[in-house]
């Protein structure tokens, strides 16, 4: 869940390179199976919320045992990286669309492709799930009503933000442009570009691999404006109307659509070394056992306001989402760039599981309420049917009459 991080690596890298030239390089497959997985995790993240100590879903059942905590531990580790990851992707192949589109076409693309899914989720999809809210405003007001003061894009919010990081890009490029002498709109459409994001730029020999020291420097810069921006925004708040559930890790959002771009142009992903990746996973491992006894000992105190606590919270999601954004993309370019039928499909309605989980998750909570078990037996109930269903529920919603142009 790439353009737009779910729908985007899709469409882009979907690309059929010239008949005339066949490539010489492997297709980045690896990047539509690093979206099955984030797609994945986005279903899991959210079914966990369900059985949870973390009330912000449509429908939810507070745990009454212990196995709840695991939950909530699960959900702190997927909020520190996987979204950012998402915006990474997203970032990655958003310069070879606006090279063979230009600025006007390719944010109209952006507009149709993701402004049609947000459009719908907000007059059907969120109808369907927002009603469970409703029922402590019964006496009070209509639904019509309650359905307008409760506005939100729930988690389709993903988009909201890709849509004004989309146009901030069009307009630094095009006044780049304008500064290079070259078309004020942009439109290069190099030759190339398609195989470029089917396949990633070539290694130019002055693209040199990613050094440690730089790395470093991106990870504490990243610690220090969560750290800064949390003073303003800490953990918890939520932006009304515009209806962000994350709004603290904007920061990590946005520099992350930014590195992609410039991973992209640069190279990064094809010179990250195997050891990179192993010392990615590596850091993840160390930084999570310094940050474990702060989380334990205050826990009230990591969520902002300033204090040395939110400091030691930044510096942990930072590093833990820089090692495992690394590691994870070494793995699967080494071992998971390869695709038959079955990973093809998922990966051609992972955009249309991202928009329609909600509903199928919402169904089955209700399904199985009458079910006395611990909380992490529910989850795993549920997400074991949820992971299968929400797929067949999307392939079903890209089987529309030309659904599949915008999914």
């Amino acid at each position: 869940m790439a353009t737009d991080g779910l729908r985007q690596a899709a469409s882009e890298n979907e690309a059929a390179p010239p008949a005339a030239a066949p490539p010489q390089r492997a297709r980045l497959l690896y990047i539509d199976n690093l979206r099955i997985a984030l797609t994945a995790l986005v279903v899991l993240h959210h079914t966990a919320v369900t059985y949870g100590n973390i009330p912000a879903w449509y429908y939810t059942e507070p745990a009454k045992d212990g196995s709840g905590l695991l939950l909530d531990a699960f959900v702190m580790f997927n909020q520190a990286f996987f979204m950012g990851f998402f915006f990474m992707i997203a970032g990655y192949f958003t310069p070879p669309s606006y090279d063979r589109k230009g600025g006007r076409l390719f944010y109209r693309d952006r507009l149709k492709r993701l402004g049609i899914p947000l459009l719908v989720f907000i007059l059907l999809i969120r109808p369907m799930v927002n009603f469970v809210g409703f029922a402590q405003f019964r006496d009070r007001l209509p639904y019509w009503l309650y359905y307008f003061v409760s506005w939100d894009a729930g988690p389709m919010w993903f988009v909201e933000v890709l849509l004004v990081l989309a146009g901030v890009y069009v307009l630094i490029r095009r006044r780049a442009d304008r500064r290079a002498g070259g078309p004020a709109d942009g439109g290069v459409f190099a030759a190339g570009a398609d195989r470029e994001a089917a396949y990633g730029p070539r290694r130019a020999p002055d693209h040199k691999p990613l050094r440690p020291g730089a790395i470093i420097a991106f990870t504490a810069a990243l610690a220090l404006a969560t750290y800064l921006w949390r003073m303003l925004v800490p953990t918890g708040m939520t932006f009304p109307v515009v209806g962000l559930p994350t709004p603290d890790f904007l920061p990590q959002y946005a520099s992350f659509f930014v590195i992609g771009v410039l991973a992209f142009r640069r190279g990064w992903p094809q010179t990250l070394s195997r050891t990179a990746g192993r010392v990615g996973f590596t850091v993840t491992a160390v930084a999570t056992l310094a940050y474990l006894p702060v989380l334990l000992t205050s826990p009230d105190a990591v969520d902002g306001h300033g204090t040395w606590q939110s400091l030691a919270n930044a510096a942990w999601e930072s590093t833990f989402a820089v090692g495992m954004v690394i590691g994870l993309t070494v793995v699967f370019r080494e071992r998971l760039n390869r695709q038959g039928r079955a990973a093809g499909f998922l990966s051609r309605h992972a955009f249309a599981v991202y928009l329609i989980h909600p509903p199928v998750l919402v169904a089955l909570g209700f399904a199985f309420r009458w079910l006395h078990a611990p909380a992490a037996a529910k989850f795993a109930l549920v997400a074991a049917l949820a992971l299968p269903l929400c797929w067949a529920v999307g392939y079903a919603v890209r089987s529309l009459p030309r659904a599949d142009r915008v999914l």
